[in-house]
Parts: C-alpha cells; sequence; structure tokens
C-alpha cells in the first residue's frame, strides 16, 4: 500500500469515527437554530481575531479576550452550543493525536 492509499484510508477512518459523527450532527443541528448559529460565527470571529492578535504580538487584548470569555460563556448556557464545543473539542483532539503521531514519525527530518 503507497503512502496515499494510507492517507485515504486515515481519511475514512477518521470520518467513521465517533468524534467526527458527533461533531458533524452537532455542527448541523446548530446550523438550524439561526440565531444560535449567528452567535456562534460572532464568537469563532472573535476568537479568530483574539488567536491572529496572541500571535502577532504575544500577548493577548484585553479587551477583545474578555468579550471572547464572555460570548462563550453565554454560548455554553444553551445545551446545543455545549454539545457542539464538546464534539468540536474531542473531534480537534483527535486531529491533533494523528498529527502528532505523523510528526513523531518524521522528526528525524524535520
Amino acid at each position: 500500500m503507497n503512502v496515499y492509499d494510507t492517507a485515504n484510508k486515515l481519511a475514512g477512518e477518521i470520518k467513521q469515527s465517533e468524534e467526527y459523527m458527533n461533531y458533524k450532527m452537532a455542527k448541523q443541528a446548530l446550523s438550524l437554530n439561526s440565531k444560535l448559529k449567528e452567535q456562534l460565527q460572532e464568537f469563532e470571529k472573535i476568537r479568530y481575531e483574539v488567536q491572529v492578535e496572541l500571535m502577532q504580538t504575544g500577548k493577548n487584548n484585553e479587551e477583545k479576550y474578555k468579550k471572547m470569555q464572555d460570548s462563550y460563556s453565554e454560548l455554553i448556557q444553551d445545551a446545543e452550543a455545549k454539545r457542539f464545543f464538546e464534539a468540536e473539542t474531542k473531534f480537534n483532539i483527535l486531529i491533533a493525536d494523528v498529527n502528532k503521531i505523523i510528526g513523531e514519525a518524521i522528526s528525524d527530518v524535520i
């Protein structure tokens, strides 16, 4: 089996994983609630801005960071949003673990 076949097999395995399926279902459920979807999009925008600023300056913009925290705190009061964030976190852990395994396997050349 060549590396591309293996990568395609891995992609298929990821799509069949509980983490992927739960994340996909949570994302679909969230998209049916337009108000919640809009709140999540606003949160994601703020989170992105906070991350970019942190990477560029090495420090948090306290005002934006607090706004992000407040937005998150409000969102997780909703069971659907809370389920989404939990599923997203578990899926991200799965992907990070896979990346770590690949990274460790090629660490002698990178």
